[in-house]
């Protein structure tokens, strides 16, 4: 492939796209991955990219959790040629703080588990007929009724969209399945699991493990962030000044910066984005600490969302071999770009870990880091083509968008890394001409 064209982004997509293309993959980190990497916390709270030699460590990944779920066995196949993977069959629940209660996930197949009101009044309106819906609000009231909306999935959604529920289109139902046959048979009694990813896989020695392996077969170029992309004289620009000429671009960073980068608009506003805030906690446990592999929480003191037990999944994670010990992850959504300042986030993880506690997940917070993930969810305004239009006008100056990001929609690391072979392999084809 020619020397004219390179990868931007060196995240799980875009390393993909390198190994299948060939091509230069322009970095603007030193270390490859994005939110997909682990990284160390030893017992003195100095952070280490790699786990140290010579002192033991905490693992946490910069996103929160990133678990390998779907079904693709060539791509996973290629994976485990570069780190041995462990499959997982999820333990996921719904956590209601106000009554002391876990739930199995989804929600709605486990109405057994509530008290006979409750239940009664959500089957009923789980079972009745389903209008369309413009937004995410309404079609959570359609979907699963005023009861369930109270009690669980309209906050929980407020949370997890940082309040733009009745701005958004409803988005990503695999997330919230519903079976009618299920909710009525798990009304009565126990059910099977459901949803996109009731199994799933990690790395034995880490996501940064995998990421590195996969990263030396391609040709990286760490800490060269993209200044901008000038579509007329077919340069980029990189921070340091330089600039690299180019026929043809996968873009792999999110697509609205793609096309600010590139001085272009659709004429719209782009759709909505959360960003967010990660606490990775290491701890020793509480007494009340679940068996489970992550929460979801429609109500909190400290406004997260979700609360991850990286240590449930692979004890790995945690820096010696210790029943007593727990690694985790607490997220928390703001509306894009409104990071809070050094000293609120340090207020946050001291609230994060008072409520931790006070929960009796955790007796003792030994280390704390937090990290920024500035755009981490992506949504859509009801009835926009911004996402179609802003890809068809990049396509167009021969800018190809590949990864969760940069096509606006959810995905997990298999599909970003199947995006991202399929794109690269495209391009060594000589695809488009």
């Amino acid at each position: 492939m020619s020397g004219r064209a390179f990868v931007l982004g060196g995240g799980v997509s875009g390393i993909a796209a390198g190994l299948a293309s060939g091509l230069q993959v322009l970095e603007a980190q030193e270390h490859p991955g994005g939110i997909c990497r682990s990284y160390y916390v030893d017992e003195h709270g100095a952070r280490h990219d790699r786990r140290p030699a010579d002192r033991p460590a905490w693992r946490f990944e910069t996103g929160g959790g990133h678990w390998i779920f779907g079904d693709d066995p060539p791509v996973l196949g290629l994976l485990a040629r570069h780190a041995r993977l462990r499959r997982h069959r999820r333990r996921a629940a719904v956590f209601l703080p106000d009554r002391g209660l876990l739930v199995p996930y989804p929600l709605q197949h486990h109405l057994r588990l509530l008290d006979s009101g409750t239940a009664a009044a959500a089957l009923h309106e789980l079972l009745r007929p389903k209008r369309p819906a413009a937004t995410l609000a309404e079609w959570l009231e359609e979907q699963f009724g005023p009861t369930l909306c109270r009690l669980f999935f309209r906050p929980f959604h407020d949370l997890y969209t940082a309040g733009l529920t009745e701005e958004i289109a409803p988005q990503d139902p695999h997330k919230s399945p519903l079976d009618p046959r299920l909710v009525v048979r798990g009304a009565l009694g126990e059910v099977e699991d459901v949803g996109y990813n009731v199994t799933f896989a990690y790395p034995e020695e880490g996501l940064d493990v995998l990421v590195d392996r996969l990263a030396a077969r391609v040709r990286l170029e760490r800490g060269r962030r993209v200044r901008g992309i000038d579509v007329a004289g077919r340069t980029v620009e990189l921070a340091d000044g330089s600039r690299r000429p180019w026929d043809v671009l996968i873009s792999t960073l999110p697509l609205d910066r793609t096309l600010e980068l590139a001085g272009l608009s659709t004429g719209e506003p782009p759709d909505p984005a959360t960003s967010v805030l990660v606490a990775n906690i290491g701890a020793v446990r509480g007494p009340a600490c679940p068996d489970v592999h992550w929460l979801y929480v429609p109500r909190s003191q400290a406004g997260f969302h979700r609360i991850g037990f990286y240590s449930k999944v692979d004890p790995g994670f945690l820096p010696r071999p210790d029943p007593a010990l727990v690694s985790l992850y607490v997220e928390r959504a703001f509306p894009r770009g409104a990071r809070p300042d050094a000293a609120a986030i340090r207020r946050w993880l001291d609230d994060v870990a008072d409520e931790l506690r006070g929960l009796g997940f955790v007796r003792e917070v030994l280390v704390a880091a937090a990290d920024w993930i500035d755009t981490a969810y992506t949504w859509r305004r009801p009835g926009s083509r911004w996402r179609e239009e802003a890809m068809d006008l990049l396509v167009r100056h021969r800018i190809f968008p590949v990864g969760r990001y940069a096509r606006w929609h959810f995905q997990g690391i298999l599909e970003s890394v199947r995006e991202g072979l399929a794109a690269g392999a495209a391009l060594r084809a000589g695809l488009p001409a």
